[in-house]
């Protein structure tokens, strides 16, 4: 396994959207992209915590294989977005934006297969169940994958995945508690959070070296879990977590976590950014990403895990960060 320490530019981490390695046999399809407020009652209504709403979409098709998407990623210009799902599969679609930045539309969606060390479309939930993404510092995609817990690389310009070493502790965890976060910090280090339980306090998190991981812990919470993780252009790093019972139903909240304190054997904690809950439109958001605005501004982006069931919803949302 190989990560460089060494600085990473913002423009280098988007580069690797441009293109989708990772996936195979990639095929056009038709998606409705329907816009919605971040409230439908009082469309007027924009903020939550230090976010303001820039719009957002419901995103429907009959194809079967769409849904469940648990990783996200947008490019440095916000033209393109990538996401997997734990099915195994890819979307890649172009957004579109009003005169005022605010997300609107989208536009060229194509499904792909996430490729097996074979070239081959990964098949059966064990192997399909990518659940976080994250670019590499040389381009490359890097997925972290539950029930048959595992990290693969998929280089840039290449459709067969290398593997790499996972955490030693994931592989004696339940199969459907793995790795949820996983992130590029701006040093060259991958950050990788587990989902944890919602009757803990904390999870376990790893933070990558040459040749291996180390241990952290991540403070969660008020039965939250982590769902996903991005960093900003100065370097920390805003942490999705979910919230759910069938009696209080979903909510969402976002951390920020302050990147000095991401070393080996530390406690992590992170600042409250927003808390999403009902009459909030929310879903099961499982994938966020961060881009830089026009005026440098961080943009967040946020995609919903409908668990291909229709009492859920994908939703594509983005807002921008105040004071970020």
């Amino acid at each position: 396994m190989r990560f460089i320490d060494k600085k990473i530019t913002s423009l280098a981490i988007g580069a690797f959207l441009f293109v989708f390695p990772a996936s195979a046999m990639a095929e056009a399809i038709e998606v409705t992209a329907n816009p919605i407020p971040l409230q439908n009652d009082t469309p007027e209504h924009i903020t939550v915590g230090k976010l303001s709403y820039a719009g957002g979409l419901h995103l429907v098709t009959g194809d079967g294989r769409f849904g469940g998407f648990s990783g996200l990623g947008v490019s440095q210009d916000g033209e393109r977005l990538v996401s997997v799902s734990d099915r195994g599969v890819s979307l890649s679609m172009r957004m579109t934006y009003d005169a005022k930045g605010n997300l609107i539309g989208g536009q060229d969606f194509d499904l792909g297969t996430l490729a097996d060390r074979d070239g081959t479309s990964l098949k059966g939930k064990r192997w399909t169940d990518a659940e976080a993404m994250s670019p590499g510092v040389d381009g490359e995609i890097i997925i972290a994958f539950e029930r048959d817990h595992r990290i693969w690389r998929y280089d840039a310009g290449a459709t067969k995945p290398r593997v790499l070493r996972p955490p030693e502790e994931v592989q004696s965890m339940p199969g459907n508690d793995g790795i949820e976060a996983l992130t590029l910090l701006n040093d060259g280090r991958m950050l990788a959070i587990s989902e944890g339980s919602p009757r803990e306090d904390f999870t376990v998190g790893w933070v990558s070296r040459v040749g291996g991981w180390d241990v952290l812990t991540y403070k969660t919470g008020d039965g939250f879990r982590a769902t996903g993780a991005a960093t900003l252009p100065d370097g920390d790093v805003l942490v999705l977590e979910r919230f759910y019972t069938p009696r209080q139903g979903v909510r969402i909240r976002i951390k920020r976590v302050d990147h000095s304190t991401i070393e080996a054997g530390g406690e992590v904690r992170g600042a409250l950014i927003a808390e999403l809950s009902p009459p909030t439109n929310v879903d099961n958001f499982e994938g966020i990403d961060v881009r830089p605005g026009p005026d440098g501004t961080p943009y967040v982006y946020l995609i919903s895990d409908d668990n291909f069931s229709d009492d859920q919803r994908t939703l594509l949302m983005m807002f921008k960060l105040n004071n970020g």
